[in-house]
C-alpha cells in the first residue's frame, strides 16, 4: 500500500501471501511525485532505490543487515514511517477488512476501495 503524509491510502495492490513486499513497490510509485519515500528494511533493494532517485525523491529506507555496503538514512524523517501503520490500523477498523471475509480477490479489492474512500471522507 502507498499512503500519503497524513496516513491516507493512495494506492494498494493485492498480492499473494508468499510474494515479497518489494515486488509490487515499483508499480505503486508509478507516476507519483514526492520529496521522500519512507519504507522499512523489506524494501531495501537497488532497483527500488534507483526508481526513487529517478523520481527526484529521497529514499528513507534502512539497510538490510546483509547489505555489504550500508546506506545511511535520515532517522528523523524515518520516524514518520508510522503513518502507513496508522493507515492499516484505520482500515482494520472495518471488520470485513481485518478478517478478510471475502474469498474472491475482486470482492476484497472492491471493499478496500470503499474503506479507503470512507477514510478520505473523514
Amino acid at each position: 500500500m502507498l499512503a500519503d503524509t497524513f496516513g491516507r491510502p493512495l494506492r494498494f495492490r493485492i498480492t499473494p501471501g508468499q510474494a515479497s513486499d518489494i515486488a509490487s513497490a515499483s508499480d505503486l510509485l508509478e507516476g507519483r511525485r514526492g520529496g521522500a519515500v519512507l519504507a522499512d528494511k523489506a524494501y531495501d533493494g537497488n532497483d527500488l532505490r534507483k526508481r526513487i532517485a529517478d523520481m527526484n525523491a529521497e529514499a528513507v529506507i534502512p539497510s538490510k543487515r546483509n547489505r555489504k555496503v550500508t546506506i545511511s538514512h535520515d532517522a528523523g524523517i524515518y520516524k514518520h514511517r508510522n503513518q502507513i501503520e496508522r493507515c492499516f490500523g484505520r482500515l482494520k477498523h472495518f471488520r470485513r477488512f481485518a478478517t478478510r471475509y471475502d474469498r474472491r480477490t475482486i470482492h476484497f479489492t472492491g471493499f478496500v476501495h470503499l474503506a479507503a474512500a470512507m477514510i478520505w471522507l473523514r
